[in-house]
């Protein structure tokens, strides 16, 4: 096989989340996923060790890119939320992976690291809000992970055309007491139907 540009396991992780994005999660397989990056079936097995191996480190990669998204954000807790929602929408493999611990080995140290990263970012967000921080915490995420899913599951009417990151402002600014337009996004009268 023909794959010799050194960076196999990060495009293995990548041709793993397009598979679960086309053909689901429970058709991905290490041999078609050899197959699909042009590599022998042994070469992923080499890299993950197995199905649950493969699966940790899409998590942990998930994780690692959803704590940059959220840095990125800035300061303000309802942006970092709405980086959450456009990351869970954009990110649909890696998303489906993260939060599903009977996939992968909780207690993988990289994927602990990628965990903490993220959840450091949310909780301080969290702090910065006024009453308890864990409340705010869990309310917060509840409600943007809970959009984000609504939202790949196409359980949402919307208005054609609506970006995700204006309903996502719009949901967010009710638990936070603010409006859309106060936060600098567009300000749709009503987006979700």
């Amino acid at each position: 096989m023909a794959y010799h540009h050194g960076r196999l396991r990060e495009s293995l992780i990548d041709a793993a989340v397009t598979a679960i994005e086309q053909e689901g999660l429970a058709r991905l397989s290490l041999r078609d996923l050899a197959r699909r990056v042009g590599v022998s079936h042994a070469a992923p097995a080499h890299h993950f060790g197995d199905r649950e191996g493969l699966l940790t480190a899409i998590a942990a990669d998930g994780f690692e890119r959803l704590a940059s998204v959220l840095e990125e954000a800035g300061d303000d807790f309802l942006e970092v939320g709405v980086a959450y929602v456009r990351f869970a929408t954009s990110e649909r493999g890696r998303f489906e992976v993260m939060f599903r611990p009977d996939l992968h080995r909780r207690d993988d140290p990289g994927l602990t690291a990628a965990m903490d990263r993220a959840g450091d970012v949310l909780r301080s967000g969290a702090a910065a809000e006024p009453g308890d921080d864990r409340t705010n915490g869990l309310a917060a995420w509840s409600l943007v992970h809970g959009l984000a899913t609504l939202w790949n599951a196409g359980a949402i009417s919307i208005d054609e055309g609506t970006e995700v990151e204006v309903v996502a402002r719009a949901v967010a600014g009710v638990l936070f007491g603010r409006t859309a337009g106060a936060t600098g996004g567009a300000s749709p009268a009503d987006p979700v139907r």
